[in-house]
């Protein structure tokens, strides 16, 4: 009785503990980190696919443009300078983690914003640009976010961690397809003709849904590297 007890009473404590987990200010964080990381890359693909075809532009020119996300394969290039590399200022404020995320957050806004503002059927071509940059920034977000990740919490909590992240991930790909698919829907239904404006307020919403990301490694705490 005592040995069949025991196992019980370690699976419910291991249990307990596994569910605490998601109870802890780094698993917040990286939650609201996840959503942020899923943001530029929806809106640079499926999204923005969806727009510039409603916008008159050939399935060629759409197929060509999503090469944009080929950054996402190759960051792997640049990670390392991501790792080493002590941005001016924002390192001194911030820490090395820290500092990359908040910078690629801010390309990545600017990026959207960028988007937001440029009319695909007549600035194709500045369009790319934003998609681009919003792009590479996007990726780099991605570098910065797995370095914090790593380092701030230790081994037994990175399942949390993870799962937290993708939560977050998926909740950005709905926020940034049906949700900017809504918002245009709804304000083409309410006013006629309108096309490029609510894309536009579309777009510009997700850039400030990126601003809980900034939010987020704003609160959060600067890890200790491990050796």
């Amino acid at each position: 009785m005592g040995e069949t007890a025991q196992p019980k009473t370690s699976r419910l404590k291991g249990w307990i503990d596994g569910f605490a987990a998601y109870g802890d200010r780094r698993v917040a964080t990286m939650l609201v980190l996840g959503f942020s990381s899923g943001m530029p890359l929806i809106l640079i693909f499926a999204t923005m696919s969806r727009w510039l075809a409603e916008a008159g532009v050939s399935r060629t020119e759409i197929g060509i443009f999503s090469l944009v996300g080929l950054a996402y394969g190759f960051k792997f290039v640049w990670a390392p300078a991501v790792d080493h590399v002590r941005l001016p200022w924002l390192h001194r404020s911030m820490g090395r983690r820290r500092s990359w995320v908040l910078l690629s957050q801010a390309t990545v806004i600017a990026g959207i914003v960028g988007m937001a503002f440029t009319s695909p059927a007549s600035a194709l071509g500045v369009m790319a640009v934003f998609a681009v940059v919003t792009a590479f920034a996007g990726a780099t977000q991605d570098i910065a976010i797995d370095a914090w990740r790593i380092e701030s919490a230790p081994k037994e909590m990175q399942g949390a961690m993870a799962g937290a992240y993708q939560l977050g991930y998926r909740l950005a790909l709905l926020a940034g397809g049906a949700g900017v698919f809504f918002i245009v829907a709804v304000l083409q239904d309410g006013v006629n003709g309108l096309g490029l404006a609510a894309w536009r307020f579309g777009y510009l919403a997700m850039a400030g849904a990126m601003l809980l990301g900034v939010g987020a490694i704003l609160y959060a705490r600067e890890p200790v590297a491990r050796v």
